[in-house]
């Protein structure tokens, strides 16, 4: 769709709250792309995202409680009273415990403290024109540490539609793909592929940084495919720029397959396997100088 840059909200009214778009970027051609705050089923995607497919609980408190919840006895507590994750220590696969929230077959009310992501955006973003790394987000308002700010939502694709627009793309285009994998314990590892290019959310501008201050946690509401939540891993201030970790990492610690940024090294970790990698401009001490490249979906 064509956007104009005065609009008040740039989701069209779709999100509880506007998305601003700063009035002044005109250095920048703004994307064409359909405003969708919710995942949709893309090519090669058998499931569909808004199907209602997992069981809900009996409660008919206004909020639930871990002792008689079948949900939360399941699943585990995942937020508090105020709808704050609770465990923001990331496992090795950097994701917190699984999150499931109570769903529309629950009998639980709307303000159940296990209902966060699935109430949408409550923050007030702004898309703006960034000084080296095209268009970003910025919080218009304080974001406390554990918060909800907003989902990296688009289309649902398998692995094989995955690999052919990541193969189709020119140099000079951006990867919106997010390929996460869950590992279930029992040695399954469950994948999902989002590419918010042609239809997606505000997360589509969300720029990657070494040093995140946004950490992706999946989040299961009423289907088995998680919706990727976006979670403030810290304390956030208004007008501070929202950045997440491509690779999936928040530890501040790079991955592994980027740890090498000796010069000797710089030329040949610039391209991989043909495709050229992006270079990194966070700004961040610990910056590996180049953007995450999952080369899993092209094996």
């Amino acid at each position: 769709m064509n956007i104009n840059r005065h609009v008040a909200d740039l989701s069209n009214g779709l999100e509880n709250v506007p998305v601003s778009l700063e009035g002044s970027s005109a250095a920048l051609t703004f994307p064409e792309f359909r405003y969708s705050p919710d995942n949709i089923q893309g090519p090669g995607c058998t499931i569909d995202p808004s199907e209602v497919t997992l069981p809900g609980c009996s409660c008919l408190s206004h909020s639930c409680f871990a002792e008689s919840c079948s949900c939360l006895q399941t699943h585990g507590q995942a937020y508090d009273s105020t709808g704050t994750l609770l465990n923001l220590s990331t496992t090795d696969s950097g994701f917190c415990s699984p999150v499931f929230e109570c769903n529309a077959l629950c009998t639980c009310s709307d303000a159940c403290c296990n209902r966060v992501v699935q109430r949408g955006l409550r923050l007030r973003l702004e898309v703006y024109s960034t000084k080296n790394r095209g268009w970003g987000v910025r919080a218009l308002e304080a974001i406390p540490h554990g918060t909800f700010v907003c989902e990296y939502a688009g289309e649902l694709i398998s692995l094989e539609e995955a690999r052919c627009r990541q193969l189709a793309q020119r140099s000079e285009e951006n990867n919106y793909i997010i390929a996460v994998r869950e590992h279930a314990g029992t040695g399954s590892i469950t994948e999902t592929f989002v590419d918010p290019a042609v239809v997606g959310n505000v997360g589509r501008f969300l720029n990657h940084s070494c040093q995140p201050n946004l950490f992706m946690q999946p989040v299961r509401v009423h289907s088995v495919v998680p919706r990727l939540a976006l979670f403030a891993g810290r304390n956030i201030e208004a007008q501070e720029e929202l950045t997440f970790d491509y690779s999936g990492g928040y530890n501040n610690q790079p991955p592994v397959e980027l740890l090498s940024t000796q010069s000797d090294a710089a030329v040949q970790a610039r391209r991989t396997d043909g495709l050229q990698r992006k270079e990194c401009h966070c700004g961040a001490n610990n910056c590996v100088r180049f953007l995450p490249l999952d080369l899993s979906i092209l094996n």
